[in-house]
């Protein structure tokens, strides 16, 4: 890919971070377009000197899109929520900014939009999150045909919000009741998807207006995971499955915390397997091999460990 003016929205989150540091490397100018750009001039040491900008921007503001978007080749977009806060909702945030990003790049002659969904992105979904991604997807293509849209399933990677939370709560929980532990997940190594996204930036018709669903080589359900993630930390506690009843009423009043570990709307998901759909476009065409978990996890779980590296294995 020549050298270009990208534009991140939402790039100093999980996957951002990745995202920025793979095209920095290559030699682009990167555009990180953030709500708060003080929490994301960590970034910067990324790249050289003056490489990677940090300006602000709200995706409910047109006016402030439009400025990040201004003379830049290409977009992505990673701006995506687990749970509504305040005027932060699904659907200003996943529908209608999603909408937005898209009709002002196709207006600014930007050449290629990548957009980032999930699997189970459809309109029909008990979960909010689900119909606002398969909203903000519609959306995209309808303003901007040629954008490749990435549906990831679960992400992980070192400051991943699944087992980094996970094997926290195994340090200091005797049991650990949850629900949806036999749902089926996916596990996608958050480089692999930021590989994808680099990919998909280059353009060509084999990524244009194409969907791709980004699972690893192994499905498995939550308990397996949760599981695995133990036997790794040495740390064992029993796992629970919780009735729904008592998963409903914990979640309502999880959900009013600032931070809630669980909502009403995520229990929702847990009712679907997250796994790629059968004959969906996955990494094959983008000529990634995606890491398994065993590659993985161990690599950054290792502090979790009683006594931390020094544990005896």
């Amino acid at each position: 890919m020549a050298k270009r003016l990208i534009t991140i929205f939402g790039g100093s989150g999980f996957i951002g971070r990745y995202v920025v540091q793979r095209l920095a490397s290559e030699g682009h100018m990167v555009r990180v377009a953030v709500r708060r750009p003080n929490e994301a001039l960590f970034l910067k040491p990324l790249g050289d000197v003056g490489q990677i900008q940090v300006i602000a921007a709200n995706v409910k503001d047109e006016a402030s899109v439009r400025r990040a978007m201004h003379g830049a080749d290409v977009a992505v977009n990673l701006v995506g929520i687990l749970y509504n806060n305040g005027g932060q909702t699904f659907e200003a945030l996943q529908s209608e900014g999603a909408g937005r990003i898209a009709k002002i790049a196709a207006e600014a002659g930007v050449k290629n939009l990548v957009h980032i969904s999930a699997i189970g992105a459809n309109e029909d979904a008990e979960a909010q999150y689900a119909r606002t991604k398969a909203r903000g997807e519609n959306a995209v293509k309808a303003a901007f045909s040629k954008a490749s849209i990435l549906r990831p399933s679960i992400v992980i990677g070192h400051e991943d919000g699944f087992f980094n939370r996970f094997a926290a709560m195994a340090k200091v929980l005797p049991v650990l009741p949850l629900p949806g532990l036999e749902t089926k997940f996916q596990p996608v190594y958050v480089g692999d998807v930021a590989d994808a996204i680099v990919k998909c930036l280059a353009g060509g018709k084999a990524v244009e207006g194409k969907t791709f669903e980004l699972g690893g080589p192994q499905v498995m359900t939550m308990r397996e995971m949760l599981t695995f993630m133990m036997d790794h930390i040495d740390v064992h506690r029993p796992l629970i499955s919780m009735p729904l009843g008592i998963a409903k009423f914990q979640a309502f009043f999880m959900g009013l915390l600032p931070n809630p570990p669980l909502t009403l709307d995520q229990l929702k998901l847990l009712n679907d397997d997250n796994v790629v759909m059968k004959g969906a476009k996955g990494f094959k065409p983008l000529n990634i091999t995606p890491k398994s978990i065993e590659g993985i996890l161990p690599k950054y779980c290792t502090h979790y460990k009683p006594q931390g590296q020094f544990t005896k294995t």
